[in-house]
Order: structure tokens, then sequence, then C-alpha cells
């Protein structure tokens, strides 16, 4: 397997495990901090703290990956923002069961909805992450 090859098989994995990383911090945010904080505080803390993880995530891999160039760690960033934007929707709809307008819903920052935070990572966190290593 050449070295490009490896890096996006590589990026496929760090990616499954945002969505794994996502997915468990929904859950302990809808569990642990919704009945004490309320939905629209959770929310925020819950997006922080997905935002803060995948960021460490991205760190690990662009250090594995030895890339520290902007434009492929930027390819890498629009393909993971792609892929978590089709599955949030595919998710949402098929299994969660909810609308276009509820999934819709959380990308509305005038609303308190701060979801986006965690696109702007996903696809600033490698070029980001690639300038830290070669600082």
């Amino acid at each position: 397997m050449d070295r490009t090859t490896l890096v996006w098989v590589l990026a496929s994995c760090a990616w499954l495990g945002f969505a794994g990383i996502a997915i468990i911090c929904g859950a302990l945010r809808v569990k642990l901090l919704e009945p004490r904080l309320g939905e629209a505080k959770a929310h925020v803390i819950g997006t922080v703290l997905v935002c803060v993880l995948i960021m460490a995530s991205i760190q690990l891999f662009v250090g594995a990956s030895g890339l520290t160039e902007t434009w492929p760690l930027m390819r890498i960033g629009a393909f993971w923002t792609i892929l978590t934007i089709c599955f949030e929707f595919a998710f949402g709809m098929l299994v969660m069961k909810q609308s276009i307008e509820t999934l819709l819903a959380d990308y509305n920052i005038f609303k308190g909805r701060v979801w986006l935070l965690v696109l702007i990572t996903t696809f600033w966190g490698p070029v980001l992450a690639g300038m830290i290593r070669a600082g």
C-alpha cells in the first residue's frame, strides 16, 4: 500500500472515531447534562466537548500521518466534513426518525445552536494541527 492510500485509510478510520465521539457525547449530554442544565446549555457544552475531543483526535492523526502541508490537510478536512454531514442527516432521518427541519435547526446559530462549530473544527482542524506541527 502506498503512502497516499495509507493516509486516506487512516483518515477514514479517524473519522469513524469522530463519529463514535459524537455519538457517545450526545448520549452523555442527553442523560447527564440535559436533566441538570436544560437542553440549550447542554447543547452548547456537549458541542464544545465534541470539538475538543475531535481536535485532540485530529492532532493524533496529523502526527501519525506526518502531513503538514495545507492542501492535503484541507482535502482531508473537507472529506471529514462531507462524511459528517452525510452521517448526521442519514442517522438523524433513518435511525432517530427526525425531520429535515429538526436536523437543520441545529445549524441556526441565531437560536443558540452551535453544531456548526463541529463542522468548522472538522474542516479546519487538520490545517491548524498541521500548522502547529510544522511550527
